[in-house]
């Protein structure tokens, strides 16, 4: 029982990084254009 007391508040603080990384990613514009780089692959830049 002393395990759990000590692991489910480190597994919750966890749990809130991730959501306030994900929080910054999201305000920092990280996710604006999810498919232009998967669609940059395809465009030729040779001339």
């Amino acid at each position: 029982m002393n395990g759990l007391a000590f692991l489910i508040p480190i597994a919750i603080l966890f749990g809130l990084g991730a959501l306030a990384m994900f929080f910054w990613a999201l305000s920092n514009g990280q996710f604006d254009d999810p498919d232009g780089d998967a669609e940059r692959i395809f465009m030729d830049d040779e001339e």
